[in-house]
């Protein structure tokens, strides 16, 4: 299963279940978007991060409309921003085949970059919050040339950077190019490849793959509702 084969659907990776392609992400027409978001909008436009407002500078915002305005260099990446959340499934080489929860914050202070953070936390069969998972953290950045770069910090003991452009105006495709772990951190964490798409539904879904031997094969993946922006 490739990367496209998975991101639509929080399904277990690696499990060969069908799901829909990336590719859908841009199915859906211009004004169709558009006025989808505006829908959506109706619950989330009025909501942001907190800020305590005392600094010299401006505040991180997840709100277009509040705040600075978004760096003109970062057009390309502005269907990202916002508040994030929802559920996925993973597969990972320490602890098997999980559901987890997931809240993911693009945000930006004007300047040109977003700032990422994503906040895992693991789900029984029942559907209840049994503890945290995973936490990350970065900045995304894009060039003229629309080449991303992106600097991901694992709270367990990994720094990754990844380069990767756009598929289209609703997708994006990194792979890492360095992967450095702490003599604490996970010693089975290959390279990979990340993919983040709107789908038709203006959901954001991503997929992580990781080389495992020769190949490339999922290891978390999920689908996350605009809950802010």
């Amino acid at each position: 299963m490739s990367e496209n084969e998975s991101i639509n659907n929080p399904i277990v990776p690696g499990s060969g279940a069908d799901a829909p392609s990336l590719s859908d992400s841009a199915s859906i027409s211009g004004s169709d978007a558009v006025n989808l978001a505006a829908e959506q909008s109706k619950s989330t436009a009025h909501r942001n991060i907190p800020g305590l407002g005392d600094l010299p500078i401006p505040d991180d915002t997840a709100n277009l409309r509040e705040g600075p305005n978004l760096h003109d260099g970062l057009l390309a990446l502005l269907p990202l921003v916002g508040v994030w959340r929802g559920e996925g499934k993973a597969d990972t080489a320490e602890e098997g085949q999980y559901a987890f929860g997931q809240q993911i914050t693009f945000a930006h202070d004007g300047e040109n970059y977003l700032t990422y953070e994503s906040r895992m936390w693991k789900i029984n069969e029942e559907g209840e919050t049994v503890g945290v998972d995973h936490r990350e953290s970065g900045f995304w950045r894009i060039n003229l040339k629309d080449e991303i770069e992106f600097i991901c910090t694992h709270a367990s003991g990994v720094v990754e950077i990844f380069y990767g452009q756009p598929l289209n105006e609703r997708a994006w495709e990194l792979e890492s190019a360095s992967t450095m772990v702490t003599a604490t951190g996970p010693t089975t964490l290959g390279p990979g490849k990340r993919l983040f798409g709107l789908l038709p539904t203006n959901e954001l879904g991503w997929v992580d793959e990781r080389l495992v031997g020769a190949e490339l094969k999922p290891r978390m993946s999920a689908q996350l509702q605009r809950v802010i922006g």
